[in-house]
């Protein structure tokens, strides 16, 4: 069987053929607005019963952003039992800052930690700390569970694929526990990936996130800032649904649900869904997949 074919036909499986065991982690942000807030918790309360290995919140630079994430964090811990695992760059804070947010969320319960470099200000100089640095940095206040990023199509700052997949096992070699991949499109990218993170020594989970898209021109956008390739059959399918977001949400989730298929016959357990805070589409895939509470 060629490799079209074969992809063909891992497309046309039906749902019955995935198994159950599926892991799943969800992400979210901070909201800055009441109506937003609503949206937010009434995602988390909805997609809580499908018992997610953990949630993530992101937050940008800043200390208020990160406030805002914390209490969303406590929060999370405090209604839902979930666990939540907060997003903590290096680029906006000091060593010894650092060292107390890690030691105040250990004392708040948290024990999961996504540990970033963050994105550079404009004007920013060669910055102080990198992901690795943090993540030792984490490891040195507490055992915490690490979680650090992963670019299956290179980070778009590195010069090349391979100085990215040497940064990637600097920051496992200094504690992550997994790697949670950009979200991607194209699945040999992942798979190409993922053995050549095996051939370097990386023996860590590298989780693909998933995007499930509701809008094809603001996933343009972000794609064109994350250098993520976006196939042309993808705009294809959103041809002619500018102003019909329920067909665009059956396309986004069926996309979804094959780049789940297909990368379970691969052998991937874990999924990372990228939320956008809302939950439709993510638990329609979920319970399509058997994922449910």
């Amino acid at each position: 069987m060629n490799a079209k074919a074969r992809q063909l036909d891992l497309l046309n499986r039906t749902v019955r053929d995935i198994d159950n065991d599926l892991n799943v982690s969800f992400e979210f942000f901070p909201p800055n607005s009441p109506a937003m807030e609503t949206t937010l918790w009434g995602s988390i309360e909805r997609l809580a019963p499908l018992n997610p290995s953990f949630v993530s919140v992101t937050y940008g630079a800043g200390s208020g952003t990160r406030d805002r994430t914390h209490g969303v964090i406590k929060r999370i811990q405090k209604d839902t039992g979930l666990i939540a695992a907060p997003h903590l760059t290096c680029i906006d804070a000091g060593r010894e800052e650092l060292i107390d947010i890690a030691k105040d969320y250990w004392e708040s319960g948290v024990r999961h930690i996504v540990a970033l470099r963050g994105d550079l200000p404009n004007d920013s100089k060669k910055p102080d700390m990198y992901a690795n640095d943090l993540v030792e940095l984490l490891k040195g206040v507490a055992d915490f569970d690490i979680s650090v990023a992963a670019y299956p199509e290179t980070h778009p700052e590195a010069p090349n694929a391979q100085f990215d997949l040497v940064n990637l096992k600097r920051k496992v070699d200094a504690g992550a526990n997994r790697a949670i991949t950009q979200f991607f499109f194209d699945m040999d990218s992942y798979l190409r990936f993922r053995d050549r993170c095996v051939a370097v020594g990386i023996d860590v989970e590298i989780v693909p996130g998933i995007l499930p898209v509701s809008n094809f021109a603001t996933l343009k956008r972000f794609a064109d800032m994350t250098n993520v390739h976006v196939p042309d059959w993808m705009g294809k399918m959103y041809e002619g649904l500018d102003d019909d977001p329920t067909t665009r949400n059956m396309v986004g989730a069926n996309i979804a649900m094959e780049q789940v298929k297909i990368l379970r016959s691969e052998g991937v357990n874990d999924f990372h869904f990228y939320t956008l805070n809302r939950s439709e589409l993510t638990y329609a895939i979920c319970h399509t997949l058997g994922v449910r509470p």
